[in-house]
């Protein structure tokens, strides 16, 4: 996968599933930012995938230091 491709599909998984969602607005409120994202990043679907791209990005700035 191009770095281009996986930005640009970052980008879209937030665009389309992030923004405006739900949860993230009613955790914010109950519990703040910081719970909020850490709900995102360790329980939501969305959030597994986000992690999978940001692992595949993290690749290519492992092969350009090397």
């Amino acid at each position: 996968m191009r770095k281009a491709a996986i930005i640009s599909d970052i980008d879209e998984v937030l665009d389309q599933y992030c923004e405006g969602c739900l949860v993230k607005k009613t955790l914010t409120q109950d519990r703040g930012k910081a719970e909020a994202h850490k709900f995102c990043i360790q329980q939501c679907t969305v959030g597994d995938q986000l992690r999978f791209l940001g692992s595949e990005l993290n690749k290519f700035n492992e092969l350009k230091s090397r």
